[in-house]
């Protein structure tokens, strides 16, 4: 590679975090899961399916440790209304994220509008829009481990 295509790059000085903020991992996670959602949205309306890849470690009668690939279902965050309206509810966890005081879902006019809205749910989550509500859910959370 010459020195002349290497200035056509922006060059700085950067050094990688060894910690990172857990809001931070928090909003990762957030978004990867509502990635996921947009991922099952788009086979659904394609007439697929879609599931994640996980790994788990478990043990041979050898008692050698090994990992093992298994598909995990993604279960859909919405759900249709008696009204026939689609309804979103974005979670964290297990757990129901408020996204307005009082107001855990999002009303959509019909099922395309759906990733869409997940796309700029996810653009919020990243930016840092939702970081209180994830702290309260997160803290919620945390609690029941403590009983």
């Amino acid at each position: 590679m010459s020195t002349s295509t290497l200035n056509a790059l922006k060059l700085v000085t950067a050094k990688k975090p060894t910690t990172m903020p857990p809001i931070i991992g928090r909003r990762n996670k957030l978004a990867e899961k509502i990635w996921d959602q947009i991922q099952l949205a788009k086979a659904l309306k394609e007439g697929g399916t879609y599931t994640t890849k996980r790994f788990k470690s478990i043990k041979d009668y050898d008692g050698a440790s090994k990992t093992v690939e298994f598909n995990k279902r993604v279960r859909q965050w919405w759900f249709t209304s008696e009204q026939g309206k689609v309804c979103l509810s974005i979670r964290y966890g297990a757990r129901l994220i408020e996204l307005a005081k009082g107001k855990s879902a999002v009303e959509l006019g019909t099922a395309e509008d759906l990733i869409n809205t997940l796309e700029i749910i996810r653009k919020a989550a990243l930016a840092g829009e939702l970081d209180t509500q994830i702290e309260q859910v997160s803290g919620a959370v945390k609690a029941a481990f403590k009983k």
